[in-house]
């Protein structure tokens, strides 16, 4: 790998993080129904209290809410922590100044001065991945963001982002993707192994597959909601590997099937952000780090996703 550079270096020492798509998500998580405010400000301090530094939100989850209780949680905690967030590229956003103005309306959300990561949503319809990044050498050059990094960026994409900012002298700190046993697009495309090699920090979100890699859902137990028919194919050939994270983890003192999940991923370079609900979750989320998966026991994890990888169209 690349030598990591000094600005970037606090993203590698993260095993990691927390994300927050669900604070205020309605449509797909139930939020204020399946879990209230409360339950969230326990997923967060149980997090902090357990070792978790890095909370991820974006503008868009529950339509700036997410942020805004990010905000609210950071005032009443005295533990650091390191804020990513991100802007959406909606088409009507054309140019270069609309990254510094939405992070601007993200810093009042979050009550914030700066933050630590200002990522790129997706790849933009209308302004072009250099356009994007000037913008964002700009937020960089304003002392609004310590770093700046993509989201869902393929290969071509994230080097263009990667040359664009290195004009600049500023490093593309990450680059955020679907990541988990379930989806491993980013290993068979090379992605995984070009951030690697340019010190580019991998973060997976979706980590534990919108919950299926819990162990909690199953053939005759679908997730609830628009989940259900997501993973309405995929659902019916996991079982085999729900029975073998069960297996793998109590050899390492009774590991729950998400937090060998998640160890997996660690063991592969990348930084997991699952999402917490609630306390439990948190806690248990909160175990998969600290510990390392033998490079048999990933071999295995490994063979046995590889035979249900055409699991999505």
């Amino acid at each position: 790998m690349n030598d990591v550079s000094k600005e970037t270096r606090f993203l590698h020492a993260v095993s990691l993080g927390l994300g927050a798509w669900q604070w205020g998500d309605r449509m797909i998580w139930g939020y204020g129904q399946a879990y209230t405010d409360d339950d969230l400000r326990k997923a967060f301090d149980i997090s902090l209290s357990l070792g978790i530094r890095l909370v991820d939100t974006a503008e868009i989850y529950g339509s700036g809410y997410s942020e805004r209780l990010l905000g609210q949680f950071l005032k009443e905690t005295e533990q650091p922590v390191l804020v990513a967030t991100k802007f959406f590229p909606w088409p009507w956003r054309l140019f270069k100044g609309s990254l510094l103005s939405a992070l601007k309306h993200s810093l009042e959300r979050l009550e914030l001065e700066a933050v630590d990561l200002y990522q790129i949503h997706a790849p933009s319809w209308v302004m072009s991945s250099e356009m994007m990044m000037e913008g964002l050498a700009v937020c960089v050059q304003e002392g609004l963001t310590r770093t700046v990094g993509v989201s869902n960026f393929g290969q071509k994409n994230m080097i263009r982002a990667y040359t664009t900012l290195a004009r600049h002298g500023i490093p593309l700190a990450s680059n955020q993707v679907h990541y988990s046993l379930l989806h491993r697009d980013v290993e068979k495309n090379g992605t995984l192994a070009r951030c690697q090699e340019l010190g580019i920090r991998l973060i997976a979100y979706s980590p534990l597959e919108e919950g299926l890699l819990t162990g909690k859902y199953s053939p005759e137990n679908p997730p609830p909601g628009i989940r259900s028919s997501q993973y309405a194919d995929l659902i019916k050939k996991i079982p085999p590997v729900i029975k073998l994270l069960q297996e793998i983890g109590m050899n390492y003192g009774d590991k729950t099937v998400a937090q060998v999940a998640l160890n997996w991923l660690i063991c592969k370079g990348a930084l997991p952000i699952p999402g917490a609900k609630n306390a439990l979750q948190a806690e248990q989320n909160a175990g998969g780090a600290g510990w390392s998966l033998s490079a048999e026991d990933v071999a295995r994890l490994d063979e046995a996703t590889d035979k249900i990888k055409e699991y999505r169209q």
